[in-house]
């Protein structure tokens, strides 16, 4: 796929990304710490980092609370390497397949890649599940309430004002 397609503009050196960490076994906010050092020495400066939630579980509901983050980053990285490289990190911390939605030592998920539009097998930009997570909407909106979402044509403070999640969703060390 031509780079234009993903949204690159060869004469940017860097692009800006938005990626969600999560993490609900072990020590959650070493996780999370561990990913973000991880994040910047293999994939770039971190621009902006969302403060850390306890989240309720999505999907399963009987598993560990979450602890749940948001980051923009700077990335020469294209879309396609930017995925490999953040399930290299998974893996690296000791990520182990598992169920869809169920337990995870760390997830490392792609929201936006500057204003992209991706929909292959492997990857989906801006991630397809935004709209519907609180988990998400709640510290994205923390470090950029008015990035507009591409396909919808909302912020992210709109997204999060229309979501009917209703998880819980609590800000950590409160």
């Amino acid at each position: 796929m031509p780079m234009k397609e993903y949204g690159i503009d060869k004469k940017l050196e860097t692009n800006i990304a938005y990626l969600s960490l999560g993490s609900n076994l072990k020590n959650k906010a070493d996780n999370i710490f561990e990913a973000c050092t991880f994040i910047k020495k293999e994939i770039g400066p971190i621009i902006k980092l969302s403060k850390l939630y306890i989240t309720e579980p999505w999907g399963i509901k009987n598993q560990n609370k979450f602890l749940n983050q948001v980051l923009s980053i700077e990335t020469s990285l294209n879309p396609l390497d930017l995925l490999n490289t953040c399930k290299k990190i998974e893996k690296k911390m000791g990520r182990i397949s598992s169920r869809r939605w169920g337990e995870r030592l760390i997830d490392i998920d792609i929201l936006y890649y500057n204003n992209s539009i991706i929909n292959m097998k492997k990857l989906s930009i801006p991630h397809i599940q935004i709209s519907h997570r609180k988990f998400i909407l709640i510290p994205l909106t923390e470090i950029d309430p008015n990035y507009v979402h591409p396909v919808l044509d909302l912020t992210n403070q709109q997204l999060l004002k229309k979501t009917n999640d209703n998880c819980l969703v609590i800000e950590y060390g409160l």
